[in-house]
């Protein structure tokens, strides 16, 4: 009779797919106990989904400015229930489709400015000498640059559109997450596991790449949701002077056309209110959520917590 075979050992592969699989159990564990998390999180959701759905949940011209659905400057009615713009399109219309442009201008300009912040932060902390000083006094001159000096400058040579404004902040934006990356960067390198690597015939591509990116990234993470929040609100900021793209529906330029036909004084809530009222959910929701990565990813924190 012969002898039973042995279960054969798991291979490099499965316990590197098993080892990420704890961690985000492990993750999601300490992030559901953060209960203002979880909340920013269900709004955050919520907001995605409307995007996602927005040609489904308004009519075909619910946008259109010469064949608009209602009357202008009607109050909500049934049909309407936050009203209609100075055009006749539904102001509800209007914040579900501000939503799909606040949240891809928000993604793209901080998929832009974390990608140049942890990029130059991590070569202005690795290397020495010149190169980190040059890095590090570019990072100081954009860090003073106001956006929307900027933004004023980028539209008057390219244009008033959607890409403007992602350019425009996401070349403004970075500065924050270079200098943050940098200062981790230093406390990395100067780990005893660094210099064995080094003596071990380590490159500058390999100490960078394996070692001191996967211990940044936990602060990137929660830079990025703090970041996406703030570029949102750049962007309404954009739009309600005027700099953003006049045919596409957002949040701020729905508040800027508003502001022109004299919505506050004239006592116009359901026009001013809603997207303003979207503005600063949105930017709660990243907020919250990025103060409970944070604390998740910081031992610190939760400690006190």
């Amino acid at each position: 009779m012969s002898a039973p075979t042995e279960p054969k050992a798991a291979g490099p592969r499965a316990l590197t797919w098993a080892r990420r699989r704890r961690a985000v159990a492990d993750f999601w564990r300490l992030y559901r106990q953060n209960r203002a998390g979880v909340f920013g999180l269900v709004i955050l959701l919520l907001f995605v989904a409307t995007a996602l759905a927005a040609p489904i949940l308004t009519p075909d011209n619910a946008l259109s400015l010469t064949n608009a659905p209602g009357t202008p400057l009607e109050g909500p009615t049934g049909a309407y229930p936050l009203g209609t713009d100075s055009s006749g399109r539904s102001v509800l219309d209007l914040v579900i489709w501000g939503s799909r442009v606040s949240l891809t201008v928000g993604f793209w300009a901080t998929f832009i400015s974390i990608a140049f912040g942890t990029l130059l932060g991590v070569a202005a902390g690795h290397f020495h000498g010149w190169i980190s000083t040059v890095i590090m006094r570019i990072t100081d001159w954009f860090l003073v640059m106001p956006s929307l000096v900027l933004g004023v400058a980028l539209a008057a040579v390219l244009g008033r559109s959607l890409t403007t404004i992602i350019i425009a902040i996401g070349v403004t934006a970075w500065p924050t997450t270079a200098r943050l990356v940098r200062a981790q960067t230093l406390a990395v390198e100067a780990r005893p596991y660094i210099e064995r690597a080094r003596a071990l015939g380590g490159g500058h591509w390999h100490v960078m790449s394996r070692h001191v990116v996967p211990n940044v990234m936990p602060i990137v993470l929660a830079q990025t949701t703090l970041m996406v929040g703030t570029a949102i609100l750049t962007e309404s900021t954009f739009a309600f002077l005027g700099l953003g793209d006049p045919t596409t529906a957002s949040w701020g330029a729905t508040i800027q056309a508003a502001r022109d036909v004299g919505a506050v004084s004239a006592r116009m809530w359901w026009y001013i209110l809603p997207p303003g009222f979207a503005i600063v959910l949105v930017v709660l929701a990243f907020t919250l959520c990025g103060r409970a990565i944070e604390g998740v990813l910081n031992p610190k924190l939760r400690e006190r917590s």
